[in-house]
């Protein structure tokens, strides 16, 4: 009895105008009276009969029958007859469709069944009954069936039922969190990325975020950015253990990438090389000494702009690196030390391949007739670096080449001073250059001057014919026919088919043969001593290795026994511009008297007044006019010449 009052209360709060069970019976009751006595109304009252009429009421039908339904759908539903309830619920929708309790019954009954599609939408239109009422629910529902397909696989479709989640109650984290979930599942990683974004800026980022979104750059490849978000995170929260093990990740990669570098090095591979490094500096874009590294296989590869751009960053961040040491500071003196140590020691490695590069690149420039641009990267070599004598001898050549003779006797005799006294790099150079001035001067009719720098040019080297058949010229010039004489026995002993013979014989030997010449005691005389002088030349000349790798410096802090095997052991070294074979050519072709043209020293009034050399070379028999030796200026330096190609002997 009790639990039937208890529904009729329920029915009642659902349909107000329901009538109760005892007001059903009462009409049962008068329904047997009208059977008996038909259409007779003598029995009923006034008031009966406005109730009777009342009862007869379409609406009132209806709404007993949907509380009715509505009962017997809450009955099926504790007898957990879930398919039963929402027929009966449908029924009572159809009949009462604006009560919103009912809606909520039969999403309830359907969210039972698990179809959550059909709930979904029982609550969507008792949240159109009552606009706010159900949004929690509703979400809930979303999400449950989100939850649903995600574990089925379906996560395109689990992540559109989390949007309707996030739609209807926005702001919740889980709902964008599990649509985060979706999108990584399904591969959709740039989505992924795009989300995270968005919380970055909505609500300000934190190392989880930096983490979250350090492992989606990694997915993407992006592993450059990986490494950037790490650091970012570790600076939000230095202890974060998340960002500790990626980044040691990222720095074990960097490394197997780096050694695969120096493998493929080694063996002339510098392409594959080259893309391992790359490989090295994205897990671990801030590391100078990868930076050093590639700007070592770039300038292999003559790639001279991007090995500059490299080298100058691997300074840049070296610098970086002590200003945070110097913020942070370090425990211990000995610690100190050794970090000062290695910084200095990186410090002068990187200083050193730029150098290198400076010259390589002004090697390539003189090399295709760019001699200015080539003189401005060996100036901006001469100002990292002062003591490599190769440097001085690239930049005079450069200045030869433009016909700067002061410059480039300047550059020249600079190099002889950081170099052997006998090194032939430099006294072939010096031999030419001064061959060319008294050329010059011979054209201007100084021949006195002209006669001393041809002494010069036979000092530097004295097997070259051209030289004494110039300064014959020159004494024949200034009457001094001994002189003359002698050096036309040197021409015949050196260069016994040069053209110039005959007319000089007629002139300085009248009625002689060569053969008289040279069989004659002066001229047996002349041939000992230009022999012996010769010989000396020679011995001071001989092959040898002229490059000398310079002290051995490493790619990274670690003294690992693979470091004496780095690429860059093998390139420390400088080019010349000119070789031994060009010099010679030099000396053949272009330094002749006649070649000369006096039209090439203008603009240049000091060229007019040549000085010579503070520091001549060793003084031979046939010095009549150059200064006394001094020697004391020249230094054997073979680790300031870096990387001269041996030279061969004419």
């Amino acid at each position: 009895m009790e639990e039937r009052k208890e529904r009729n209360a329920q029915t009642q709060s659902l349909f107000p105008t329901a009538v109760s069970e005892e007001e059903l019976d009462e009409a049962r009751r008068k329904s047997t009276f009208k059977q008996l006595f038909g259409s007779s109304k003598i029995f009923v009252s006034p008031a009966e009969e406005r109730r009777q009429r009342a009862d007869l009421q379409g609406s009132l039908i209806i709404q007993r029958k949907a509380a009715e339904h509505y009962t017997n759908g809450k009955e099926a539903m504790e007898k957990f007859q879930f398919e039963k309830a929402v027929i009966c619920f449908s029924k009572a929708i159809t009949l009462q469709p604006e009560q919103t309790q009912l809606y909520v019954s039969q999403g309830e009954a359907y969210l039972q069944l698990c179809d959550f599609q059909s709930a979904a939408a029982c609550y969507k239109k008792a949240w159109i009954l009552e606009p706010g009422a159900f949004r929690d629910r509703l979400a809930f529902i979303y999400y449950l069936q989100g939850q649903c397909l995600f574990d089925r696989g379906l996560f395109l479709e689990a992540l559109e039922a989390f949007q309707k989640a996030a739609e209807v109650k926005p702001g919740c984290r889980a709902h964008a969190v599990r649509s985060l979930a979706c999108l990584t599942a399904a591969g959709h990683h740039t989505d992924c990325l795009q989300l995270v974004n968005d919380w970055m800026e909505s609500d300000g980022p934190t190392s989880d975020l930096y983490i979250l979104r350090a492992r989606l750059h990694k997915q993407l490849h992006q592993t450059s950015r990986c490494y950037q978000d790490v650091k970012s995170a570790l600076a939000l929260n230095p202890t974060c253990p998340q960002a500790g093990a990626l980044l040691l990740q990222l720095q074990q990669a960097s490394e197997q990438a780096r050694q695969k570098a120096v493998d493929r090095a080694l063996t002339g591979q510098l392409p594959e090389a080259l893309c391992m490094i790359n490989i090295a500096l994205e897990n671990c874009p801030q590391d100078g000494r990868l930076y050093l590294f590639r700007g070592i296989l770039y300038r292999r590869l003559k790639d001279f702009t991007a090995a500059i751009e490299d080298l100058v960053q691997a300074v840049e961040l070296s610098e970086e690196e002590k200003e945070e040491e110097g913020e942070s500071g370090v425990t211990g003196w000995a610690e100190a030390r050794d970090k000062k140590d290695e910084c200095g020691s990186f410090e002068k490695e990187v200083e050193f391949q730029l150098v290198l590069t400076y010259n390589d690149f002004a090697v390539q420039c003189f090399s295709s007739g760019l001699y200015a641009e080539a003189t401005l990267l060996l100036n901006k070599a001469i100002e990292e670096e002062k003591s490599q004598a190769g440097l001085y001898l690239n930049r005079g050549d450069c200045f030869f080449k433009q016909g700067e003779w002061c410059y480039a006797l300047a550059d020249y005799q600079q190099a002889e001073e950081m170099m052997r006294p006998d090194d032939p790099a430099v006294r072939l150079r010096l031999a030419v250059l001064h061959n060319t001035l008294g050329s010059l001067c011979f054209q201007d009719g100084r021949f006195q001057e002209a006669a001393d720098m041809f002494s010069l040019a036979v000092e530097y080297n004295p097997t070259a014919g051209r030289y004494y058949e110039n300064r014959s010229k020159a004494f024949r010039k200034l009457l001094n026919f001994e002189g003359a004489r002698q050096d036309f026995i040197c021409i015949l002993i050196l260069d016994p088919t040069n053209e110039e013979l005959p007319p000089m014989l007629m002139n300085l030997f009248p009625g002689c043969s060569v053969s008289d010449v040279l069989s004659s005691p002066t001229g047996q005389d002349i041939r000992v001593q230009l022999m012996d002088i010769i010989q000396a030349y020679s011995s001071f000349s001989e092959p040898q290795r002229l490059s000398e790798k310079l002290e051995k410096m490493t790619l990274t802090s670690e003294n690992t026994a693979s470091q004496s095997e780095d690429p860059c052991e093998t390139e420390k070294e400088l080019k010349l511009c000119v070789n031994q074979q060009e010099v010679e050519i030099i000396v053949k072709s272009l330094l002749q008297v006649k070649e000369a043209a006096p039209s090439s020293l203008c603009g240049h009034p000091s060229e007019h007044h040549l000085t010579t050399p503070h520091h001549p070379p060793p003084s031979t028999h046939w010095n009549r006019t150059s200064p006394p030796l001094d020697t004391k200026g020249g230094r054997s330096t073979t680790n300031d010449l870096g990387c001269l190609e041996s030279t061969a002997q004419e």
